[in-house]
């Protein structure tokens, strides 16, 4: 059996399996037929009757897996070193410490500015005062009366459009 099953394969087989327990049996064959780690792929070699030159593989092993880390490494310095030191990363770093200055001097100036008009507010007690509550009231009440003279306002100009309209269709 040199060829590994298809999933369409295995779910006849196996009708009852999920689509990731099937893959997993497929992943467990191909790993059987393959091998799992060097030494069992030493011993499959083995088994087919190779004879094998156990120095040369295990240095061309660890050859390989030197050179392969050493890319990984390069490419892990370049990356930071290109991050963290463009000149975009640079320009980056002191906008954001300027905007942290611009923010503590804006927190500094609103909290002084906050404190200065709780202290006029205080001084000037408006809300108690008997003439303020008037001056709202009145305040309220004109609003409310500009508010029903605007909707008679649109009422009589619509009126008087459709009079003309109307005059307008009987000819005159």
């Amino acid at each position: 059996m040199d060829k590994n099953k298809t999933l369409g394969e295995l779910a006849k087989e196996n009708p009852d399996k999920t689509y990731n327990e099937l893959t997993k049996i497929q992943e467990d064959a191909r790993l059987k037929k393959e091998g799992v780690c060097v030494t069992a792929a030493l011993k499959k070699d083995l088994s087919k009757g190779k004879e094998i030159d156990y120095h040369r593989y295990w240095k061309d092993m660890y050859e390989r897996e030197h050179k392969l880390r050493q890319e990984a490494q390069g490419e892990t310095t370049i990356v930071k070193g290109i991050g963290m030191n463009s000149p975009e990363m640079k320009t980056l770093k002191s906008e954001v410490e300027a905007l942290k200055q611009q923010l503590h001097t804006d927190r500094d100036k609103a909290q002084a500015r906050i404190k200065e008009l709780e202290e006029i507010l205080k001084s000037r007690d408006y809300t108690k005062q008997h003439d303020y509550k008037f001056l709202v009231f009145e305040n309220k009440k004109l609003h409310k009366e500009v508010d029903e003279l605007r909707r008679d306002n649109k009422m009589l100009a619509r009126h008087a459009e459709d009079r003309v309209d109307r005059s307008r269709k009987a000819g005159m």
